[in-house]
């Protein structure tokens, strides 16, 4: 991918060096005009030809070398403009400029024309370094992940370098929504198809799903009944100890994955955490089931935190971003193509009989192997919101035409149904929707779903339970239509 985006930058600034292939037109002396090995033809001088290349060419030769170098690091570079990364690459670009501006031509054609096509290929590499770590998309993964950090530093990070015991009573579950919402905000960036900021967004997007993983996990497990007493057995005094060591370990892995904790490492975190467990499968434990389920908890935890301390290099192998050639992306997107054959029936025959094949590709889709990939995750989510607009565009029609009001129906009842009518006929049109957000038809059909919110809003249930019920489900209904045709119109890319 780095080479065609190198290639493509070459492009645009003239053709490419051509390794000594190509011969210069010299007019009478082009038949004398020795071509010598390297990235530039020979030179011929105004005595004759060079026994060599001549001293400009030579340099030049140099510089495109150090480019050819230079240039798949440019285009994998997924930072900002404060990184040290960037600034040694702007340095060394600089410093070709400076060169390739120092190379005289003496007024030769032959001279100007590759050293301007240097200048082009480095102008270009500066630029695009500059552009992808200034693009709104990356300075919106670093907002995000700026946001993450405030959230898990005040309640996680602080108060466990305060000396609080942080337990799974003090992570709450509003941190824990924080940090989902977080995370999909962030999956959510789109990348044009760039791989600098695909990149940066996989890297920051694995680190803030890992914390979020191991803020659910802890809080799940604070119906378990730990720790033991120690006088249950005299291996528990030492399981305890190794928990309250797992506690702290814990709040040490949600900082150093959101870069809030710069003196330790992910490795050595985690050489600690493979010492506790070689220290809990010494003990002897097997005469006591309590304390043996006890210390598998714990081994558990331990097993868990472990699990994520592997991303320092995450990010590296493009596969883990690049994911058009993804199998369990393929998988999604056959799955999404099948549904997009059945929706076209749907709305055009008005067929309902699609309700079974439906339910058994949601069950396909959850058996997708996501491999920890954020934005495999994404892409799966998004393929179970299309399987379920279409079901529940059809459960609403066949609800609609099996209606059989009772004559003394309350008219807030009534008033309820016809705007799930309407809200039916509306969801055909999103259903079919393939425009953009600036189109017209776009603007409309959002107009008409908040309209039909604000009728549901304006029905008064008086004191009728049903209606109360059959109201919300409405309200429900019509923000999920207006959250999927937001979806469909969002542009997000793998």
């Amino acid at each position: 991918m780095c080479a065609n985006v190198f290639g493509a930058l070459k492009s645009l600034f003239g053709k490419p060096f051509d390794g000594g292939k190509r011969t210069m037109n010299h007019g009478s002396q082009q038949s004398q005009t020795q071509q010598m090995p390297g990235p530039f033809p020979g030179y011929a001088g105004p005595q004759g030809p060079y026994a060599g290349q001549h001293p400009a060419l030579l340099r030049l030769s140099e510089v495109q070398k150090e480019i050819a170098t230079l240039g798949p690091q440019v285009c994998s570079f997924s930072g900002l403009q404060n990184d040290r990364e960037y600034k040694r690459l702007e340095r060394e670009l600089t410093r070709l400029q400076l060169e390739v501006d120092q190379v005289e031509t003496e007024g030769r054609p032959e001279l100007q024309q590759p050293r301007k096509r240097a200048a082009g290929e480095v102008e270009g590499l500066l630029r695009y370094l500059e552009g992808n770590a200034t693009h709104p998309s990356r300075l919106a993964i670093e907002e995000l992940t700026q946001e993450a950090q405030r959230l898990l530093n005040e309640g996680v990070v602080q108060p466990f370098r305060q000396g609080q015991a942080l337990d799974a009573f003090e992570i709450s579950e509003e941190l824990v929504e924080a940090v989902q919402d977080v995370a999909m905000r962030m999956a959510q960036v789109k990348t044009g198809g760039s791989v600098p900021l695909r990149k940066a967004r996989y890297k920051a997007l694995t680190r803030v799903c890992a914390v979020q993983e191991i803020l659910e996990g802890r809080v799940r497990t604070h119906t378990l009944a730990l720790p033991l007493s120690d006088d249950t057995h005299e291996a528990v005094q030492r399981i305890n100890q190794v928990m309250t060591q797992v506690s702290g370990a814990r709040c040490q892995e949600v900082a150093l994955l959101m870069g809030l904790r710069g003196r330790d490492s992910c490795a050595h975190l985690a050489r600690i955490l493979t010492e506790l467990l070689v220290e809990l499968d010494a003990l002897d434990v097997s005469s006591n089931a309590a304390v043996r389920n006890y210390r598998k908890q714990v081994v558990e935890e331990i097993t868990g935190l472990l699990k994520h301390l592997d991303l320092e290099g995450e990010g590296d192998d493009t596969r883990r971003y690049d994911l058009a050639q993804n199998d369990s992306i393929r998988e999604i997107e056959a799955i999404r193509g099948r549904v997009s054959v059945l929706r076209e029936e749907v709305l055009r025959y008005g067929a309902i009989g699609q309700g079974s094949e439906l339910q058994g590709l949601l069950t396909h889709l959850d058996q997708v192997d996501t491999g920890r990939n954020p934005c495999i995750r994404e892409a799966r989510r998004r393929a179970v919101l299309e399987v379920q607009a279409l079901i529940t565009y059809q459960d609403l029609q066949e609800a609609l035409g099996h209606r059989n009001p009772i004559p003394d129906e309350p008219p807030s009842h009534a008033a309820v149904w016809r705007v799930l009518a309407s809200l039916s006929d509306l969801q055909a049109q999103v259903l079919g929707f393939d425009g953009k957000r600036a189109d017209k038809s776009y603007m409309v059909l959002e107009e008409l779903l908040t309209k039909q919110l604000l009728a549901l809003d304006a029905v008064d249930p008086q004191g009728d339970q049903e209606t109360k019920v059959a109201r919300k489900q409405a309200v429900k209904h019509a923000q999920n239509i207006l959250n999927y045709l937001d979806m469909k119109t969002d542009e997000w890319e793998y």
